[in-house]
Formats: C-alpha cells, structure tokens, sequence
C-alpha cells in the first residue's frame, strides 16, 4: 500500500469503544496514518511525549498488551501496568471511582475487560480517552487492525469480499462496524444461535448506504466462503464461555477453516484469525501455519493501527 505524509485525522469522538466511533471517511484516515506510521514511525516518535497511559487488563494477553506497551514507549509515552486478572473492576471499588481517581494521574485508559459496561462507564465518568482493548461486546482495534492487513495485501477495501465464519462475537461485532465504514462486502456465517448481535448489524446497515457496503448473514459456511478474497474465523469458545466448550465444539464443527472450505474461496484468498488459534478446531494446522494465512501480519499490525488511534486521541 502506497504511504504518503497526511494530515491527522480529524477527532470525531474522545474514546474507542465500539468500532462505530467514527465517520467513513474518518475511518479510511485512520488507516492512510497507520500505513505512515508503519513507514515513518521516527516521525511519531513525541506523540506521546510526557503521557502516561494505565493499562488495565482483566483478561490475560500476549499481542495486545506488548503491542500497546511497545507502542507507547516507541511515541515517547509511558505506561503505567494494573493487573485485574485476580480481581475483576468493581470489587474492591467502584468503576466510577477508579476511573475518577486515574484521572487524576493518568492522560488516557486502555482496558481489557470482560464487559463492555465497565468501559462504557469508565468513559462517562472520565474526561481522558479510553481505549478499548477487548471486552465480550468489541474489539475495535482487532477489526483495524484486520482491515489495515487487506488493504496491505489487496489496495482498496471498497467492494473487498470478506467472510467471517464462526462466532458471532465480539470480533464478529468490530468487523461489522468497519465493514460498514470501510465499503467492505462482508458475510457472516454462524450457527442460527450464535449470529451477531441483530443491533450491531442494523447500525452498520445502515451506515453502509453511504460506503456501498453490504453485511450479509448466513448459515451455511460453504454458502458465505464461495468466491470471496478472505476467510476470517475465532476461537469457538471465548473467555467467560468455557462452561459452553463441549456444546460449541460439536454445534460449530462444520465451520472450521480447513482446505475443503478454503478451496471454495477465490483463488489467491488469504486466512485470517486474531489470535490465540487452537489448532484442529476452528481450524487446521495447515491453514494456519501455510501460506495463505496471514495471521502475524494481523498481529503486527496491531502495534501500528493502535498507535494510530492513540496519535488520532493525543495530538
């Protein structure tokens, strides 16, 4: 993808919460200066200069909290770590007042939790952005992340074909929102009692009169799959889910990305996935770990499409 020096994003909203923060033309800006940061990250380099950013993660990570970390520091910011994982927000103390009393010392919150209201209240109490990094509703920065990878790959996301299949989740959630923002052509494919929250889909429905885009909804995996530029899937059971494990791998066994279902998609499709896979469920190793897949591209470039958000909400 071509990268040229551009003027910042103009700030529509102070938090990322959903994915649907921002206009069409907002979200194309915001991966036009991911695509600059990538190339030029001297250039953004005191972005962040004299900040300080908690961390918050209720969830255990790997990508999302190296990549932020990594990401804040390479801007000149600094980060401040709260480990959640043993004590969920709201036990000790309130949300409001956590999030009132990091006010007071931080400029910003990124947070990684297990539901959305924790954020959504976070954001009301405080004047500082926050930032979500995952809760059960979204993950914005995964589904930027994602479409900045196409655009890498294919150049224009206008009219791109995407199918997601699996889960109608969270990650499901932030991909229809930018779908819809994107002009991408995306399909969903979940069992008849996992789809999509039906909220998300007619927001991003009607958002897409103006991309061009369309959201369709299937069943059938091989329906969605045929003649489309990528196929996207998740883990079946999502943290807080694990009691539904059993169920969900014998209910999603049919749409589990393997090369029968991956022979169906256009010629020269890519595999993605957001990570962490298992292996011999939603999909195969092969898929995974071969050349279609284009899963640790995803995974860098969440690094540089979260440090275009946080450039987007400190400038």
């Amino acid at each position: 993808m071509a990268t040229t020096t551009l003027a910042v994003p103009i700030q529509e909203a102070k938090d990322l919460l959903t994915g649907a923060e921002w206009s069409p033309a907002h979200s194309r800006e915001l991966l036009a200066l991911t695509a600059d940061i990538k190339a030029n990250p001297s250039r953004y380099a005191e972005t962040l200069r004299g900040k300080f950013l908690a961390l918050i993660f209720e969830k255990p990570s790997l990508r999302t909290r190296v990549t932020f970390e990594v990401g804040i520091q390479s801007m000149g910011g600094h980060v401040v770590f709260l480990d959640h994982t043993q004590a969920r927000l709201g036990e000790r103390e309130s949300i409001a007042d956590v999030a009132r009393n990091l006010e007071r010392w931080v400029h910003g919150i990124v947070a990684r939790v297990y539901e959305q209201r924790v954020l959504d209240e976070m954001a009301a109490t405080t004047d500082i952005p926050v930032v979500n990094a995952l809760s059960d509703k979204f993950h914005p920065c995964q589904a930027l992340a994602d479409y900045f990878t196409l655009e890498e790959k294919f150049g224009s996301l206008k009219g791109f074909k995407l199918t997601y299949v699996g889960d109608g989740n969270n990650v499901s959630h932030s991909l229809i929102y930018l779908a819809a923002r994107l002009g991408v052509h995306l399909r969903i494919a979940t069992p008849a009692n996992y789809a999509p929250d039906a909220d998300v889909v007619a927001d991003s429905r009607r958002v897409a009169k103006e991309s061009k885009a369309k959201i369709e909804l299937f069943t059938d995996p091989r329906e969605a799959v045929e003649d489309v530029q990528a196929v996207y899937t998740d883990s079946w059971t999502s943290m807080g889910f694990e009691a539904e494990e059993k169920v969900r791998s014998e209910v999603f066994k049919p749409y589990q990305a393997n090369r029968k279902l991956m022979s169906l998609a256009e010629r020269g499709a890519v595999f993605m996935h957001c990570l962490p896979a298992h292996r011999g469920y939603e999909v195969t190793p092969e898929i995974l770990d071969g050349a279609q897949s284009v899963v640790l591209d995803q995974s860098e470039n969440r690094m540089y499409v979260q440090k275009a958000i946080l450039h987007t909400l400190f400038r």
